[in-house]
C-alpha cells in the first residue's frame, strides 16, 4: 500500500494511504504547489513588516485538510481544470483567517505548538491579519469568478452565524445541543463543505455529484469538530498542539461538557457542580473538572455522537462513483474517529 508523501506541514496526508500510483502521485504534486503559493500570498505583501504577522499560521503548520477536500473533489470532474489549485489556496486562506480570530475570541496561547498571533503580538494585530488573509481570499475568489464568489460569502456568513451563536447563546426555547449543532455548522462544517463543493465545481464535476459531497462535507465537518472537542480533554497538548481543558477552562460549552450537564447519574454530581460554577480559572478545579470528564460517561458518549456523523458521511459517499478519491474519503472518516491530534 502506497502512502502518500506530504508537502511540509501536512500531517494529516502522511498518515492517509492511497492504493492508486496515478492519484497518489497527482496529489502530492498538487500539495505541494499549493503549499508554494500559500506561502507566495503571505509573504509578497506590500508591507514587508506585515508578512511575518500573516503568515504565522501558515507557515506553523496544519493539517491541511481544506486543500486536499478541494482536490479530491476536483477528482469527480477533471482534476486538471485550471482554478483548482487557487480554490484550494482560497479555502485554507479563510480557515487560517477564522484561527486568528477564534484565537482572539478564545484568548488562546497556543496553536500549532506554538505562540498564538494574540500571545505573539496583540489582538488588535492578531485581528487585523485575520482581516488580511479575508480580503486575500475574497479577491483570489473574484479572480475564480462567480461561483467562487457566491459560495465564499456563503460559507462567509455562515462562519459569522455560526461565531455570533457562540457568543450570544442559545435563543430561549432551543436545546443546548441543537444549539451546539448550529455553532458546530457554521463555525467548522462549513468550510469542510466550501472546499468539497467548490473543488468539484472549478473541475466541472455532475451537480449530483456535488451535492453528494456537500453532504458528505457536512457530516463530516460536525464529526471533525465532534473529535476536536473530545481531544481537548483525552489528548496531551504535547499531541495535539493545543491548550489541553482550554474550552472548560474558559468555560465553553463543548460536546462533552453538554453531556456531562445532561447527564443525571448522581455518581457526576461533583462535575456538574464544577462546571456550573462557571470558568475553571484556579489550577486545582480545573484539574479536578478534567479528571472528571475523562472518566465520565459524557466523553464516551460524545464519542458515540461523532461516530454517528461519520456513519452519514459514509451513507453519503455511496452514491459516488467507486474511485481511488472516495476511497480516500473513506479513510478520512477513520482518521477523524481515531486521531490523536
Amino acid at each position: 500500500m502506497n502512502v502518500l508523501s506530504p508537502p511540509e506541514h501536512s500531517s494529516l496526508v502522511s498518515g492517509l494511504a492511497v492504493e492508486d500510483p496515478a492519484l497518489r502521485d497527482r496529489l502530492a504534486k498538487r500539495l505541494r504547489t499549493v503549499e508554494q503559493r500559500l506561502q507566495e500570498r503571505t509573504a509578497g505583501t506590500a508591507d514587508p513588516r506585515v508578512a511575518p504577522l500573516v503568515g504565522h499560521l501558515v507557515t506553523t503548520g496544519g493539517k491541511r485538510l481544506r486543500p486536499l477536500l478541494v482536490l479530491l473533489g476536483a477528482e469527480f470532474g477533471d482534476p486538471e481544470s485550471e482554478g483548482v489549485i487557487d480554490t484550494a489556496v482560497l479555502t485554507e486562506l479563510v480557515h487560517v483567517s477564522s484561527l486568528y480570530h477564534d484565537d482572539v475570541i478564545d484568548e488562546a496561547g497556543t496553536r500549532h505548538g506554538a505562540d498564538s498571533a494574540n500571545a505573539r503580538w496583540g489582538n488588535r494585530r492578531a485581528v487585523f491579519a485575520g482581516d488580511w488573509l479575508l480580503a486575500q481570499a475574497a479577491q483570489l475568489a473574484c479572480e475564480l469568478g462567480p461561483c467562487a464568489v457566491r459560495l465564499n460569502a456563503t460559507t462567509a456568513s455562515r462562519l459569522v452565524r455560526g461565531q455570533s451563536l457562540e457568543l450570544l447563546g442559545p435563543q430561549p426555547g432551543t436545546a443546548p445541543l441543537d444549539h451546539y449543532l448550529q455553532v458546530t455548522a457554521g463555525k467548522s462544517a462549513s468550510l469542510i463543505v466550501l472546499s468539497l463543493q467548490l473543488g468539484a465545481l472549478q473541475a466541472g464535476a455532475p451537480g449530483a455529484h456535488v451535492d453528494v459531497l456537500a453532504e458528505y462535507g457536512e457530516q463530516l465537518g460536525l464529526a471533525f469538530q465532534m473529535s476536536d472537542d473530545i481531544l481537548d480533554i483525552s489528548s496531551p497538548a504535547s499531541a495535539s498542539g493545543k491548550e489541553q481543558g482550554r474550552d472548560i477552562e474558559a468555560g465553553v460549552l463543548s460536546l462533552p461538557v453538554l453531556l456531562a450537564l445532561a447527564d443525571e447519574d448522581p455518581g457526576d454530581g461533583e462535575l456538574r457542580s464544577l462546571i456550573t460554577a462557571g470558568p475553571a480559572t484556579g489550577t486545582r478545579p480545573h484539574r479536578r473538572a478534567m479528571e472528571l470528564l475523562r472518566d465520565s460517561a459524557a466523553l464516551a458518549a460524545a464519542a458515540a455522537m461523532r461516530d454517528e456523523r461519520l456513519a452519514l458521511a459514509r451513507t453519503a459517499l455511496a452514491a459516488l462513483p467507486r474511485t481511488p478519491a472516495r476511497a480516500i474519503l473513506d479513510t478520512l472518516c477513520d482518521f477523524v474517529a481515531h486521531r490523536t491530534a
